[in-house]
Protein backbone atom coordinates (compact mmCIF):
# COMPACT_ATOMS: atom_id res chain seq x y z
CA UNK A 1 0.00 0.00 0.00
CA UNK A 2 1.50 3.37 -1.03
CA UNK A 3 2.42 5.58 1.92
CA UNK A 4 4.17 8.87 2.46
CA UNK A 5 5.43 11.00 5.29
CA UNK A 6 3.75 14.34 5.91
CA UNK A 7 4.43 17.48 7.91
CA UNK A 8 2.29 16.81 10.99
CA UNK A 9 2.69 20.46 12.02
CA UNK A 10 0.63 21.43 8.97
CA UNK A 11 -2.13 18.96 9.78
CA UNK A 12 -2.25 20.19 13.38
CA UNK A 13 -2.38 23.74 12.09
CA UNK A 14 -5.48 22.89 10.03
CA UNK A 15 -7.12 21.32 13.08
CA UNK A 16 -6.54 24.59 14.93
CA UNK A 17 -7.80 26.64 11.99
CA UNK A 18 -11.02 24.61 11.73
CA UNK A 19 -11.43 24.32 15.54
CA UNK A 20 -11.44 20.54 15.16
CA UNK A 21 -10.07 18.01 17.65
CA UNK A 22 -8.18 14.88 16.64
CA UNK A 23 -11.19 12.87 17.83
CA UNK A 24 -13.52 14.83 15.54
CA UNK A 25 -11.16 14.31 12.62
CA UNK A 26 -11.03 10.56 13.26
CA UNK A 27 -14.82 10.42 13.52
CA UNK A 28 -15.18 12.10 10.10
CA UNK A 29 -12.56 9.82 8.54
CA UNK A 30 -14.29 6.71 9.90
CA UNK A 31 -17.82 7.65 8.89
CA UNK A 32 -19.19 4.87 6.67
CA UNK A 33 -16.07 2.69 7.01
CA UNK A 34 -16.21 -0.99 7.97
CA UNK A 35 -12.60 -1.07 9.13
CA UNK A 36 -11.78 1.97 11.23
CA UNK A 37 -8.66 4.07 10.74
CA UNK A 38 -6.66 4.48 13.94
CA UNK A 39 -5.18 7.72 15.18
CA UNK A 40 -1.71 6.17 14.79
CA UNK A 41 -2.50 5.60 11.10
CA UNK A 42 -2.94 9.35 10.66
CA UNK A 43 -0.48 10.90 13.09
CA UNK A 44 2.30 8.31 12.76
CA UNK A 45 5.54 8.44 10.80
CA UNK A 46 3.84 7.34 7.57
CA UNK A 47 0.32 7.74 6.19
CA UNK A 48 -1.47 5.96 3.37
CA UNK A 49 -2.06 8.16 0.34
CA UNK A 50 -5.70 7.04 0.37
CA UNK A 51 -6.10 8.36 3.93
CA UNK A 52 -4.35 11.62 3.04
CA UNK A 53 -6.81 12.10 0.19
CA UNK A 54 -9.72 11.63 2.62
CA UNK A 55 -8.18 14.22 4.93
CA UNK A 56 -7.93 16.66 2.06
CA UNK A 57 -11.61 16.16 1.23
CA UNK A 58 -12.16 17.89 4.58
CA UNK A 59 -9.58 20.68 4.41
CA UNK A 60 -9.31 21.10 0.60
CA UNK A 61 -5.69 22.26 0.54
CA UNK A 62 -4.24 19.93 -2.08
CA UNK A 63 -1.90 17.02 -1.25
CA UNK A 64 1.27 19.07 -1.71
CA UNK A 65 0.22 21.20 1.28
CA UNK A 66 0.82 18.31 3.71
CA UNK A 67 4.15 17.34 2.13
CA UNK A 68 5.72 20.80 2.41
CA UNK A 69 8.43 20.67 5.13
CA UNK A 70 7.99 24.36 5.95
CA UNK A 71 6.09 24.82 9.22
CA UNK A 72 3.20 27.28 9.48
CA UNK A 73 2.77 29.69 12.36
CA UNK A 74 -0.72 30.78 13.45
CA UNK A 75 -1.32 34.26 12.04
CA UNK A 76 -4.22 36.71 12.03
CA UNK A 77 -3.34 37.48 8.39
CA UNK A 78 -4.24 33.94 7.41
CA UNK A 79 -7.81 33.67 8.59
CA UNK A 80 -10.74 35.38 10.26
CA UNK A 81 -10.77 32.30 12.52
CA UNK A 82 -7.51 33.61 14.01
CA UNK A 83 -8.77 37.19 14.19
CA UNK A 84 -12.09 36.54 15.94
CA UNK A 85 -13.23 34.01 18.53
CA UNK A 86 -17.01 34.24 18.16
CA UNK A 87 -19.32 34.68 15.21
CA UNK A 88 -22.97 35.27 14.45
CA UNK A 89 -23.21 31.62 13.44
CA UNK A 90 -22.50 28.14 14.74
CA UNK A 91 -20.48 27.14 11.71
CA UNK A 92 -20.71 23.63 10.33
CA UNK A 93 -17.80 22.08 8.42
CA UNK A 94 -19.18 23.15 5.03
CA UNK A 95 -19.37 26.77 6.24
CA UNK A 96 -15.79 26.66 7.55
CA UNK A 97 -14.65 25.28 4.20
CA UNK A 98 -16.33 28.17 2.37
CA UNK A 99 -14.88 30.80 4.71
CA UNK A 100 -11.40 29.31 4.39
CA UNK A 101 -11.72 29.15 0.60
CA UNK A 102 -12.61 32.81 0.27
CA UNK A 103 -10.03 33.92 2.81
CA UNK A 104 -7.49 32.33 0.46
CA UNK A 105 -9.19 33.99 -2.51
CA UNK A 106 -8.89 37.34 -0.74
CA UNK A 107 -5.16 36.87 -0.12
CA UNK A 108 -4.61 35.77 -3.73
CA UNK A 109 -6.65 38.72 -5.01
CA UNK A 110 -4.59 41.25 -3.07
CA UNK A 111 -1.33 39.62 -4.15
CA UNK A 112 -2.32 39.71 -7.82
CA UNK A 113 -3.48 43.32 -7.47
CA UNK A 114 -0.12 44.42 -6.11
CA UNK A 115 1.84 42.51 -8.76
CA UNK A 116 -0.34 43.93 -11.53
CA UNK A 117 -0.14 47.42 -9.99
CA UNK A 118 -3.93 47.47 -9.71
CA UNK A 119 -4.84 50.04 -7.04
CA UNK A 120 -7.31 49.00 -4.32
CA UNK A 121 -7.26 52.07 -2.08
CA UNK A 122 -10.45 52.45 -0.03
CA UNK A 123 -12.70 55.17 -1.44
CA UNK A 124 -15.39 55.21 1.27
CA UNK A 125 -14.57 56.49 4.75
CA UNK A 126 -14.87 54.24 7.80
CA UNK A 127 -17.92 54.84 9.99
CA UNK A 128 -18.77 53.46 13.43
CA UNK A 129 -21.91 52.23 15.20
CA UNK A 130 -22.36 55.58 16.93
CA UNK A 131 -23.17 57.05 13.51
CA UNK A 132 -26.85 57.13 12.62
CA UNK A 133 -27.43 54.25 10.14
CA UNK A 134 -30.12 56.19 8.25
CA UNK A 135 -27.80 59.18 7.85
CA UNK A 136 -24.95 56.93 6.72
CA UNK A 137 -27.25 55.21 4.21
CA UNK A 138 -28.22 58.58 2.77
CA UNK A 139 -24.56 59.66 2.57
CA UNK A 140 -23.20 56.60 0.78
CA UNK A 141 -26.17 55.89 -1.51
CA UNK A 142 -24.93 58.28 -4.22
CA UNK A 143 -21.68 56.29 -4.51
CA UNK A 144 -22.88 52.75 -3.74
CA UNK A 145 -26.50 52.42 -4.85
CA UNK A 146 -26.75 50.72 -8.28
CA UNK A 147 -28.85 51.38 -11.34
CA UNK A 148 -32.32 50.15 -10.43
CA UNK A 149 -33.77 47.15 -12.22
CA UNK A 150 -37.00 45.42 -11.23
CA UNK A 151 -35.44 42.08 -12.12
CA UNK A 152 -34.02 40.87 -8.80
CA UNK A 153 -30.98 39.07 -10.21
CA UNK A 154 -30.10 41.92 -12.56
CA UNK A 155 -30.33 44.39 -9.69
CA UNK A 156 -28.03 42.16 -7.63
CA UNK A 157 -25.51 42.14 -10.50
CA UNK A 158 -25.76 45.93 -10.73
CA UNK A 159 -25.26 46.20 -6.96
CA UNK A 160 -22.15 43.99 -7.01
CA UNK A 161 -20.63 45.97 -9.87
CA UNK A 162 -21.50 49.32 -8.31
CA UNK A 163 -19.55 48.27 -5.22
CA UNK A 164 -16.68 47.26 -7.52
CA UNK A 165 -16.40 50.91 -8.60
CA UNK A 166 -15.54 51.75 -4.99
CA UNK A 167 -13.01 48.87 -4.78
CA UNK A 168 -15.30 46.64 -2.73
CA UNK A 169 -14.99 43.06 -3.97
CA UNK A 170 -18.04 40.78 -3.76
CA UNK A 171 -17.78 37.03 -4.25
CA UNK A 172 -20.93 34.97 -4.73
CA UNK A 173 -20.85 31.22 -4.18
CA UNK A 174 -23.43 28.70 -5.36
CA UNK A 175 -24.21 25.55 -3.37
CA UNK A 176 -25.00 22.54 -5.53
CA UNK A 177 -28.44 21.12 -4.63
CA UNK A 178 -26.97 17.60 -4.42
CA UNK A 179 -24.40 18.62 -1.78
CA UNK A 180 -25.14 16.67 1.42
CA UNK A 181 -23.92 19.19 4.00
CA UNK A 182 -24.73 22.74 2.97
CA UNK A 183 -22.92 25.71 4.54
CA UNK A 184 -25.13 27.23 7.25
CA UNK A 185 -24.20 30.83 6.44
CA UNK A 186 -25.72 33.53 4.24
CA UNK A 187 -22.78 35.90 3.96
CA UNK A 188 -19.70 37.37 5.60
CA UNK A 189 -17.32 40.30 5.47
CA UNK A 190 -13.53 39.94 5.43
CA UNK A 191 -11.48 43.05 6.13
CA UNK A 192 -10.45 45.19 4.39
CA UNK A 193 -12.65 44.94 1.29
CA UNK A 194 -14.22 41.52 0.61
CA UNK A 195 -17.89 40.51 0.94
CA UNK A 196 -19.02 36.93 0.31
CA UNK A 197 -22.63 35.94 -0.45
CA UNK A 198 -24.43 32.64 -0.77
CA UNK A 199 -26.66 32.43 -3.83
CA UNK A 200 -30.32 32.44 -2.82
CA UNK A 201 -32.01 31.29 -5.99
CA UNK A 202 -35.45 31.20 -4.34
CA UNK A 203 -35.22 34.68 -2.88
CA UNK A 204 -32.88 37.18 -4.50
CA UNK A 205 -34.53 39.81 -2.28
CA UNK A 206 -33.01 38.10 0.74
CA UNK A 207 -29.61 37.90 -0.96
CA UNK A 208 -29.80 41.58 -1.84
CA UNK A 209 -30.57 42.41 1.80
CA UNK A 210 -27.64 40.22 2.88
CA UNK A 211 -25.34 42.16 0.55
CA UNK A 212 -26.57 45.48 1.97
CA UNK A 213 -26.11 44.11 5.50
CA UNK A 214 -22.52 42.98 4.79
CA UNK A 215 -21.90 46.37 3.18
CA UNK A 216 -22.80 47.76 6.59
CA UNK A 217 -20.03 45.62 8.10
CA UNK A 218 -17.62 47.01 5.50
CA UNK A 219 -18.60 50.59 6.30
CA UNK A 220 -17.83 50.17 10.00
CA UNK A 221 -15.02 47.70 9.22
CA UNK A 222 -16.32 45.04 11.60
CA UNK A 223 -15.67 41.49 10.34
CA UNK A 224 -18.46 38.97 10.80
CA UNK A 225 -19.87 35.67 9.54
CA UNK A 226 -23.68 35.65 9.45
CA UNK A 227 -26.12 32.75 9.23
CA UNK A 228 -29.44 34.61 9.38
CA UNK A 229 -29.33 38.04 7.82
CA UNK A 230 -32.69 39.63 7.10
CA UNK A 231 -35.06 42.42 8.03
CA UNK A 232 -37.59 39.96 9.44
CA UNK A 233 -36.11 39.64 12.92
CA UNK A 234 -38.84 40.90 15.22
CA UNK A 235 -36.83 41.36 18.39
CA UNK A 236 -34.00 43.67 17.40
CA UNK A 237 -32.92 43.73 21.05
CA UNK A 238 -31.66 40.15 20.73
CA UNK A 239 -29.07 41.32 18.20
CA UNK A 240 -25.68 42.76 19.01
CA UNK A 241 -25.25 46.50 18.51
CA UNK A 242 -23.20 45.83 15.38
CA UNK A 243 -25.80 43.49 13.87
CA UNK A 244 -28.61 45.88 14.70
CA UNK A 245 -26.69 48.73 13.06
CA UNK A 246 -26.02 46.69 9.91
CA UNK A 247 -29.66 45.57 9.68
CA UNK A 248 -30.90 49.15 10.07
CA UNK A 249 -28.36 50.42 7.56
CA UNK A 250 -29.41 47.77 5.00
CA UNK A 251 -33.08 48.70 5.44
CA UNK A 252 -32.50 52.45 5.03
CA UNK A 253 -30.06 51.94 2.16
CA UNK A 254 -32.54 49.85 0.17
CA UNK A 255 -35.78 51.64 1.00
CA UNK A 256 -34.43 55.14 0.24
CA UNK A 257 -37.25 57.74 0.00
CA UNK A 258 -39.94 55.10 0.35
CA UNK A 259 -39.21 55.12 4.09
CA UNK A 260 -41.25 58.34 4.32
CA UNK A 261 -44.15 56.61 2.58
CA UNK A 262 -43.97 53.69 5.02
CA UNK A 263 -43.71 56.01 8.01
CA UNK A 264 -46.75 58.01 6.92
CA UNK A 265 -49.03 54.97 6.80
CA UNK A 266 -51.77 54.62 9.39
CA UNK A 267 -51.90 51.36 11.34
CA UNK A 268 -52.28 48.32 9.09
CA UNK A 269 -55.61 46.62 9.79
CA UNK A 270 -58.09 44.37 8.04
CA UNK A 271 -60.15 47.46 7.17
CA UNK A 272 -57.37 48.92 5.00
CA UNK A 273 -56.34 45.46 3.71
CA UNK A 274 -53.10 45.75 5.70
CA UNK A 275 -51.81 48.20 3.04
CA UNK A 276 -51.08 45.19 0.80
CA UNK A 277 -51.02 47.13 -2.47
CA UNK A 278 -48.86 49.94 -1.09
CA UNK A 279 -46.33 47.55 0.42
CA UNK A 280 -46.24 45.49 -2.77
CA UNK A 281 -45.44 48.66 -4.72
CA UNK A 282 -42.70 49.61 -2.25
CA UNK A 283 -41.29 46.09 -2.46
CA UNK A 284 -41.19 46.20 -6.27
CA UNK A 285 -39.27 49.48 -6.16
CA UNK A 286 -36.82 48.65 -3.38
CA UNK A 287 -36.20 44.88 -3.51
CA UNK A 288 -37.22 44.65 0.13
CA UNK A 289 -39.60 41.72 0.60
CA UNK A 290 -43.17 42.48 1.68
CA UNK A 291 -42.71 40.46 4.86
CA UNK A 292 -39.63 42.55 5.73
CA UNK A 293 -41.73 45.70 5.23
CA UNK A 294 -44.42 44.32 7.52
CA UNK A 295 -41.71 43.55 10.08
CA UNK A 296 -40.58 47.16 9.89
CA UNK A 297 -44.21 48.26 10.44
CA UNK A 298 -44.24 46.08 13.53
CA UNK A 299 -41.01 47.64 14.80
CA UNK A 300 -42.45 51.15 14.42
CA UNK A 301 -45.81 50.09 15.94
CA UNK A 302 -47.82 50.43 12.74
CA UNK A 303 -49.28 46.91 12.97
CA UNK A 304 -50.27 44.82 15.99
CA UNK A 305 -48.43 41.56 16.71
CA UNK A 306 -51.67 39.62 16.11
CA UNK A 307 -52.24 41.20 12.69
CA UNK A 308 -48.57 40.85 11.85
CA UNK A 309 -48.64 37.11 12.57
CA UNK A 310 -51.80 36.74 10.49
CA UNK A 311 -50.29 38.53 7.47
CA UNK A 312 -46.99 36.71 7.84
CA UNK A 313 -48.74 33.33 7.91
CA UNK A 314 -50.67 34.19 4.74
CA UNK A 315 -47.48 35.24 2.95
CA UNK A 316 -45.59 32.12 4.03
CA UNK A 317 -48.51 29.89 2.99
CA UNK A 318 -48.50 31.51 -0.46
CA UNK A 319 -44.75 30.92 -0.76
CA UNK A 320 -45.16 27.30 0.38
CA UNK A 321 -47.93 26.69 -2.18
CA UNK A 322 -45.77 28.12 -4.94
CA UNK A 323 -42.80 25.96 -3.91
CA UNK A 324 -45.00 22.85 -3.83
CA UNK A 325 -46.28 23.59 -7.35
CA UNK A 326 -42.74 24.09 -8.63
CA UNK A 327 -41.63 20.87 -6.95
CA UNK A 328 -44.57 18.95 -8.42
CA UNK A 329 -43.77 20.37 -11.85
CA UNK A 330 -40.15 19.21 -11.58
CA UNK A 331 -41.18 15.74 -10.37
CA UNK A 332 -43.56 15.42 -13.33
CA UNK A 333 -40.71 16.35 -15.69
CA UNK A 334 -38.45 13.75 -14.04
CA UNK A 335 -41.13 11.07 -14.31
CA UNK A 336 -41.74 11.80 -17.99
CA UNK A 337 -38.00 11.80 -18.69
CA UNK A 338 -37.61 8.44 -16.93
CA UNK A 339 -40.45 6.94 -18.99
CA UNK A 340 -38.70 8.17 -22.14
CA UNK A 341 -35.34 6.84 -20.99
CA UNK A 342 -33.87 10.31 -20.47
CA UNK A 343 -32.27 12.05 -17.54
CA UNK A 344 -33.07 15.60 -16.52
CA UNK A 345 -29.84 17.45 -15.86
CA UNK A 346 -30.30 20.62 -13.83
CA UNK A 347 -27.31 22.81 -14.74
CA UNK A 348 -25.26 24.33 -11.94
CA UNK A 349 -25.93 28.06 -11.85
CA UNK A 350 -22.69 30.04 -12.20
CA UNK A 351 -21.94 32.71 -9.60
CA UNK A 352 -22.03 36.40 -10.40
CA UNK A 353 -18.50 37.69 -10.99
CA UNK A 354 -17.60 41.17 -9.80
CA UNK A 355 -16.11 43.45 -12.45
CA UNK A 356 -13.40 44.29 -9.92
CA UNK A 357 -12.33 40.64 -9.75
CA UNK A 358 -12.43 40.27 -13.55
CA UNK A 359 -10.45 43.46 -14.10
CA UNK A 360 -7.78 42.34 -11.63
CA UNK A 361 -7.45 38.92 -13.28
CA UNK A 362 -7.36 40.51 -16.73
CA UNK A 363 -4.54 42.85 -15.63
CA UNK A 364 -2.63 39.90 -14.17
CA UNK A 365 -3.12 37.93 -17.41
CA UNK A 366 -2.11 40.78 -19.73
CA UNK A 367 1.04 41.51 -17.70
CA UNK A 368 2.07 37.84 -17.67
CA UNK A 369 1.61 37.30 -13.93
CA UNK A 370 -0.82 34.45 -14.59
CA UNK A 371 -1.43 32.40 -17.73
CA UNK A 372 -4.69 31.46 -19.43
CA UNK A 373 -4.90 28.17 -17.52
CA UNK A 374 -4.65 30.02 -14.19
CA UNK A 375 -7.17 32.61 -15.42
CA UNK A 376 -9.74 29.91 -16.24
CA UNK A 377 -9.04 28.04 -13.02
CA UNK A 378 -9.64 31.11 -10.86
CA UNK A 379 -12.96 31.77 -12.61
CA UNK A 380 -13.82 28.06 -12.72
CA UNK A 381 -14.60 28.28 -16.43
CA UNK A 382 -13.77 26.06 -19.40
CA UNK A 383 -10.90 27.29 -21.64
CA UNK A 384 -13.21 27.55 -24.64
CA UNK A 385 -15.25 30.19 -22.78
CA UNK A 386 -12.28 32.43 -21.97
CA UNK A 387 -13.03 34.99 -24.71
CA UNK A 388 -16.28 35.89 -22.96
CA UNK A 389 -14.28 37.05 -19.93
CA UNK A 390 -11.60 39.01 -21.79
CA UNK A 391 -13.88 41.75 -23.11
Amino acid sequence: MTTTSININRLNHLLTLFSMSKEELMSKLNTGRKKEVLESDIFGAEIKISNLKKIDLIFKKGLSYYLDPKNIVKSSNESIFFRKDNFNAELNLAAKQVVNEFEEQKISFHTLSKLADFKLNRKIKVYNINDNPQKVANEVRKDLYPDFDKNHKKFLENFINKLAESKILVFEFVVHPAKKEKPNINGFYLSPDVIVLKRNQKSFNREIFTLAHELGHYLINQEEIDDNVDNEIINNNNLSLVERWCNDFAYYFLISNFHDTLNALESATQENAYHTNILRRISENTHLSTISLYTRLLLIHKITPANYNKVKAEIFNSIKEWEQKESAKLEAQKKKAKEEGRKIIIPQQPPIFSKLYLQTLQSALYTGIINEVDFCKKLNIKPQKIEKYLI
